[in-house]
């Protein structure tokens, strides 16, 4: 029995098993890799996506909990969101791996808060593991996109 899901706009139906997680059904099925694997138990961050606006560990929600969510991945974001221009313009990326759960939390941060204060960064950031460090870069970009006042160049 197929389950329907709303990605990025789109319907999709798909034939995974309920309990498979999100991050197989984009990954394997709809061939969305932006959404990455990491640690797999919801830790890290690098499978964060949006469902219904809300930052969710793709890695540990079944298919089958998704619902009517609409389910919103980094290419959804279509490349010109101001968080991504905002990742460009500071150099944010070192490796990269983690980048598209960041960007996707901080999506949703900046959806709630639009001007946040480094409190609220950091609160909405926690748990969004970053093994190159790129933490001061990456606040930096956040504000930048809120349009708050940031250096043209931000050390690591």
């Amino acid at each position: 029995m197929a389950t329907k899901v709303d990605v990025n706009g789109r319907a999709y139906d798909v034939n995974s098993p309920p309990d498979t997680p999100l991050l197989w059904v984009l990954r394997d099925e709809l061939g969305l890799t932006g959404t990455k694997y990491g640690c797999g138990v919801a830790q890290c961050g690098a499978c964060t996506v949006l469902a219904d606006g809300q930052a969710v560990r793709s890695c540990q929600l079944p298919i089958s909990a998704v619902g009517t969510a609409k389910v919103t991945t980094i290419e959804g974001l279509g490349g010109a969101h101001p968080l991504q221009a905002a990742w460009v313009k500071l150099d944010v990326p070192q490796c990269g791996y983690c980048q598209s759960g960041q960007i996707m939390s901080a999506v949703a941060l900046l959806a709630t808060t639009p001007k946040p204060d480094d409190a609220a960064i950091t609160a909405a950031m926690d748990g969004n593991i970053c093994r190159c460090g790129a933490y001061q870069r990456i606040r930096a970009a956040i504000k930048d996109a809120a349009g708050a006042a940031q250096p043209a160049s931000v050390k690591a």
